[in-house]
């Protein structure tokens, strides 16, 4: 297939294009900057250029497509009302570009939020609707254009999709444990963090575009939940730091922006998504990568 992927050079979509070009798939990538068009085209993938705002161009990848795979997010966490909004318009813009032809709209959403007290489920609907929600709200409104022909699957990522290279939550996590001189973790730590290694989401991913069908809530999930406390002691190891509880009150200035994420409960399960895709994670665990020091080389 022709495949159009927005975030191609991200963490997990670079992965992604990586397992698309193994199984004989023909990937353009939407990109930036310099330094991703190199990225891409190294790896025989094709190009066009433009960004998340760029709805024009979004538009032209989608149309030439075979399916679309979005993946691109801005992920600015001091304004996450033009972050919400950006996502909202890049997801219309693929949903009116492929009405009618049933061709695959694969994108990226989380499984945060969807639960409370107990692990997310394949069955849990998105909350988030409209665009003013996490996100715009984009889950929801891509799955509206099943009834317009097109064969939407959500993918629902772990809080953490780790590995050695990772600039996401955990290596934030990291980072605050340095510049504070202790590994935190808030509370008693016994909140959870569903988590998945990259390797086995891009798999996950690809099986999802051949497999899954119209209005699929895929779970890229390999561990339900791991427990802050042991993130926390595992990276005071591996950095040579104390190791302590953060006062609820107080994670906001501790952490930072990252707090309110590290302080919540984020259990979720995968049982449906591998058996519908034959599915089977087999990467390290959260737990192995930080030993084996993925995040304390920096």
């Amino acid at each position: 297939m022709r495949v159009f992927v927005t975030g191609a050079t991200g963490w997990i979509g670079s992965a992604v294009v990586d397992e698309l070009l193994a199984e004989g798939h023909e990937v353009t990538g939407l990109a930036r900057s310099d330094a991703s068009v190199a990225a891409l085209r190294v790896k025989g993938a094709r190009v066009r250029r433009g960004g998340l705002d760029d709805l024009g161009s979004i538009h032209g990848g989608a149309e030439e497509a075979d399916a679309v795979i979005h993946l691109a997010n801005k992920h600015d966490w001091s304004d996450p009302v033009a972050t919400a909004a950006a996502e909202r318009a890049a997801v219309q813009t693929i949903g009116d570009t492929l009405a009618g032809s049933g061709r695959p709209f694969l994108l990226a959403s989380g499984v945060a939020g969807l639960a409370s007290g107990r692990p997310a489920t394949e069955h849990d609907t998105s909350p988030f609707h409209g665009p003013d929600s996490p996100r715009g709200g984009s889950e929801n409104l891509a799955l509206e254009f099943v009834d317009r022909g097109v064969r939407t699957v959500s993918l629902r990522f772990a809080p953490t999709v780790h590995g050695a290279g990772d600039h996401g939550f955990i290596a934030v996590i990291a980072d605050v444990a340095r510049r504070k001189g202790v590994s935190g973790y808030p509370g008693d730590g016994t909140n959870r963090w569903a988590a998945v290694h990259r390797s086995d989401a891009a798999r996950m991913v690809a099986l999802g575009l051949d497999r899954a069908p119209a209005g699929s809530l895929l779970h890229a999930v390999a561990e339900e939940g791991v427990p802050t406390r042991e993130i926390a002691e595992v990276l005071g190891r591996e950095l040579g730091l104390p190791v302590s509880s953060i006062d609820p009150d107080d994670i906001g200035d501790h952490f930072g922006w990252i707090g309110r994420f590290f302080g919540a409960d984020f259990p979720a399960t995968s049982e449906i998504t591998r058996r519908m895709l034959d599915w089977a994670p087999a990467g390290p665990t959260l737990i192995e990568d930080l030993e084996a020091g993925a995040y304390s080389a920096r």
